[in-house]
């Protein structure tokens, strides 16, 4: 057996995740924002390795023209998964990202399908969150528009399991309210400092908190429709987490890790 051979068949899985702002990973500087893919480890065990590609801003279309898509495919083995996540921006007008959902942005996602599929691995849709509005009676809005059915569609067309964060997500903001919900989106907290990349009073963007829960419910998803195998589940019933675990970076390896993918994308 050939060395290249031998680190081959040591390498373990890998679980790509491929989106926008609310799934990627962030350094100390965003605290306490997170996006779900960061905190994705969490709930899976040290059998696969989960592989955070997302740029922020990104949109179906962006990702893959600035060579995010290929990036990904050719880090991938068979076997390996692509969790993709996309809808936040393809509803902006921006030329660069904007995607139309029942024509382009179901056609950039199929090129992640078939992708995928080229390479012997498995393409997974993640319906993505839904942004926090909230009405004066506690209804959710649908922010996101037909982004969530035109991937549900792509997804039934091509035979794709689908993770519904989409529509747990609505029942979690309209569960909690106007004001409870706050907790889960990076809304500052009494006596917590302001970090500069952080707004406060975003209703877009994920708290620590929030990242955990809509993990949670991905790994859960993926091993109840038995996506993944059973036994890379784990801790699907904790209550309690340190915000240590939640893998931050300190902002220069977080600069050198993600600036080939990011450098189109001004951070959001």
């Amino acid at each position: 057996m050939t060395y290249a051979s031998e680190q081959q068949q040591a390498r373990r899985p890998r679980i790509h995740v491929a989106g926008g702002s609310d799934t990627t990973g962030r350094p100390y500087g965003h605290l306490p924002m997170a996006g779900w893919a960061q905190a994705l480890p969490l709930f899976l065990t040290d059998a696969v390795e989960v592989v955070d590609c997302s740029h922020p801003r990104a949109s179906s279309k962006s990702f893959r023209e600035s060579g995010g898509l290929q990036q990904i495919l050719e880090d991938m083995a068979p076997g390996d998964y692509l969790l993709f996540s996309f809808g936040q921006q393809d509803n902006k007008p921006d030329p660069e990202g904007h995607t139309d959902p029942f024509s382009t942005y179901m056609e950039y996602l199929a090129a992640y399908v078939h992708g995928v599929r080229e390479r012997q691995g498995h393409p997974v849709v993640v319906l993505g969150h839904e942004r926090r509005r909230l009405d004066r009676h506690g209804n959710a809005g649908r922010v996101l528009g037909d982004y969530p059915l035109a991937a549900r569609q792509l997804a039934d067309d091509e035979h794709v399991p689908v993770v519904d964060l989409y529509g747990q997500s609505l029942q979690w903001w309209e569960e909690l309210g106007p004001e409870a919900s706050k907790g889960v989106f990076a809304h500052l907290r009494r006596g917590e400092p302001r970090q500069q990349e952080v707004s406060d009073g975003d209703n877009v963007h994920l708290r620590a908190e929030g990242a955990i829960e809509c993990a949670r419910f991905v790994a859960r998803s993926l091993l109840e429709q038995g996506v993944v195998p059973a036994h890379w589940g784990r801790g699907l019933d904790r209550t309690r987490f340190d915000y240590d675990e939640m893998g931050w970076l300190d902002e220069e390896t977080f600069r050198l890790r993600t600036a080939s993918r990011v450098s189109t994308f001004p951070g959001a």
